[in-house]
């Protein structure tokens, strides 16, 4: 976090295999765990009616920068498995066996040149451009996958 630093972060929610399910905007200034909360609640979850229970996310895995209590406390409430490292206590090495996937995520959306550097004044527009460029990646992996 730099309290000076203008222009915007992106947030993703991803899954095991690194296809984004959720993005989000939010101000370059902003600590990275204050957008986790809005994501998670964003993240839809489905019910599956043969079997009864619903769909949601088991794990999330996440680097020191989402260490804080009052987040654990809120996932282990919302039955939310955490794979946060500690600050001062873990190594990031053991957490980075998974985290190269979010990493490979961020790096295929900022593959598109409409959204590194940021071209757009309102950031509903650089949103849409996110949600774009997400969708594409997901259409590129189905593409890749069915043929």
């Amino acid at each position: 976090m730099d309290r000076g630093k203008p222009g915007s972060k992106m947030h993703v929610l991803s899954d095991a295999n690194g296809l984004p399910l959720l993005v989000g905007v939010s101000a370059g200034n902003t600590h990275d765990s204050e957008g986790l909360e809005l994501m998670i609640e964003g993240h839809q979850t489905r019910h599956d009616p043969h079997r009864g229970r619903y769909f949601k996310p088991q794990r999330l895995h996440a680097d020191k920068a989402y260490d804080r209590a009052d987040l654990r406390r809120w996932l282990r409430w919302k039955r939310i498995g955490v794979r946060i490292a500690r600050k001062g206590i873990e190594s990031s090495e053991r957490l980075g066996r998974r985290r190269w996937v979010i990493e490979r995520t961020m790096s295929w959306l900022s593959g598109y040149r409409r959204l590194s550097p940021r071209y757009e004044r309102h950031p509903r527009n650089y949103l849409a451009f996110l949600g774009l460029a997400a969708a594409l990646c997901c259409y590129k992996r189905l593409v890749r996958l069915t043929t």
